[in-house]
């Protein structure tokens, strides 16, 4: 199938030939679905806390700071906001040269609130000579969206979300990559006065990174009395999955070649699996406030970091118990009750287990990196949400499942999905090392069968794109996970450009 060409191709990509033949025999199988008990609900796979143990998190994460521990904020940071102004594009390819419907007419009529107001302002001037308001007056609206857009004025259809402006911070405007430098600082900071931020990004949009995070460091350094360690990676080659032509085969480019396609979010979890820390925070770029609206934000990373912690140190205790031989049958129980009432794992057939059998399983569920994630009540938000599903080894914990992990053809996991009362909104705190200080190896638990194939196209013919499993769906589903209810206010995404307009960011 594969020309001495596509094997030079394919080996300079990283990717062996076992795999992408793996990847095109995916195209023919699909995936499976997912076979899911129920959506997760308080207390049968959401903990909600009291305030009593709010404070009692609170207290456990910055004892944790104070104590050695040390964290990361990772934010998924690649891609080009262009999906942030899809409504304006589309306002620019219409016949209309006034704005027509709701969202048009809102962006227009509130052009001012916007952080960039100024900004697009100055470079109207500069390519018509007329400022914004003038344009707006005399019917030119599209100039107006040209010169935010297209790269003879901001450019902001083509340039990455990190490094728009996002906010109004008193007399400074702030990008989304300044916020969540200063998120950081005040609930990330180690007890060497340090901060690492790690940010993945788009190879053509690094410098841009490097020359916003030169200018703006020192201030919120100084502002802060810290230290940032700042360092950023790419979306690696090796990732990437093969495109093929709606008949399965190999999709070739117009000079013969192979096309391969970035596999999605959940190639990341190799760049996660590089980062040196015991706790990460991992959050999207887009999901930031200004300070005058933070204080919640940081208290609920607080208290879902302190959470996490709690559960590691009893996780710990009982791998340092059962390796040393030195336990009861008491202990054993008590075991089991921890992993089915914090972990809300459950296996019907514990009960058929002897002992040693018993404490092996035990073993086998403990050691594995965990994460604690916040999630907010369901208001119609497009996305993963909690569910309990069902693990090869037949038992059940709490996953985080998109909608093409259901079977799309079954009305009852349809209808599983439909009534799920809380969304994921990448809201996360991760241990990942083991009770040595090791890290794990986080591509040991990533389930291959969660990702899912979609139709795209390519210099006007239709293909198949294959992606990977999400970092936080497959990529992530063989960990300990535990869901805790966080307010609203603590997930404020841009996925539009309007949304800069809720009260949260302004």
């Amino acid at each position: 199938m594969f020309t001495n060409h596509d094997l030079k191709q394919i080996s300079e990509h990283g990717i062996s030939v076992e795999n992408v033949n793996e990847q095109l025999k995916r195209f023919i199988t699909g995936f499976p679905a997912l076979q899911v008990m129920a959506p997760a609900a308080i207390n049968e796979g959401i903990v909600y806390l009291s305030e009593t143990e709010k404070t009692e998190c609170i207290y456990t994460w910055e004892e944790f700071l104070l104590k050695g521990g040390t964290v990361e904020k990772f934010v998924p940071a690649s891609g080009a906001a262009s999906r942030m102004f899809k409504n304006l594009f589309s306002f620019l390819s219409s016949d209309s040269n006034v704005p027509i419907d709701d969202f048009e007419k809102i962006f227009f009529e509130e052009i001012h609130k916007f952080p960039f107001f100024m900004s697009l302002d100055d470079v109207c001037h500069k390519i018509t000579g007329m400022g914004v308001d003038d344009l707006i007056d005399s019917g030119n609206y599209k100039d107006v969206v040209r010169a935010l857009l297209l790269p003879e004025g901001l450019n902001y259809g083509n340039l990455p979300k990190g490094v728009l402006l996002f906010h109004r911070n008193q007399a400074d405007i702030h990008t989304a990559v300044e916020e969540h430098l200063e998120e950081g600082a005040q609930y990330a900071c180690d007890k060497n006065k340090m901060v690492n931020v790690h940010f993945t990004v788009s190879p053509e949009h690094k410098i841009l990174f490097e020359r916003l995070l030169q200018n703006v460091v020192p201030t919120y350094e100084n502002m802060y009395g810290i230290k940032y360690n700042i360092t950023m990676s790419e979306q690696k080659a090796s990732t990437d999955t093969i495109a093929v032509n709606l008949d399965n085969t190999p999709f070739r480019n117009d000079d013969g070649s192979l096309l391969f396609r970035p596999s999605g979010h959940g190639a990341l979890i190799e760049n996660l699996n590089e980062r040196d820390v015991d706790v990460l925070f991992i959050k999207n770029i887009d999901n930031v406030v200004p300070a005058r609206n933070r204080e919640i934000t940081l208290k609920y990373k607080k208290i879902i970091g302190g959470y996490l912690i709690i559960l590691q140190r009893q996780i710990s205790k009982y791998i340092k118990l059962f390796e040393s031989g030195n336990y009861t049958i008491e202990d054993l129980r008590g075991a089991i009750h921890f992993l089915h009432d914090k972990l809300n794992i459950r296996y019907s057939k514990t009960k058929n287990l002897d002992d040693s059998e018993l404490v092996s399983y035990v073993l086998r569920k403990l050691r594995r990196p965990i994460r604690v994630c916040g999630v907010v009540r369901n208001d119609g938000e497009a996305g993963g949400g909690p569910f309990i599903a069902v693990n090869p080894d037949s038992s059940t914990s709490p996953q985080i499942l998109e909608s093409s992990q259901f079977d799309a053809n079954s009305p009852e996991s349809q209808a599983m999905l439909k009534s799920a009362s809380h969304f994921n909104p990448v809201d996360l705190v991760c241990y990942i090392k083991n009770n040595d200080g090791k890290k794990y190896d986080l591509r040991k638990y990533v389930d291959v069968d969660t990702g899912f194939i979609s139709t795209k196209s390519k210099d006007g013919k239709d293909l198949k794109a294959l992606e990977l499993p999400g970092l936080w769906n497959g990529a992530m589903s063989d960990w300990n996970t535990v869901f805790i209810e966080v307010p609203i206010e603590t997930f404020n995404p841009v996925k539009t450009v309007n949304d800069l307009l809720r009260p949260m960011h302004q």
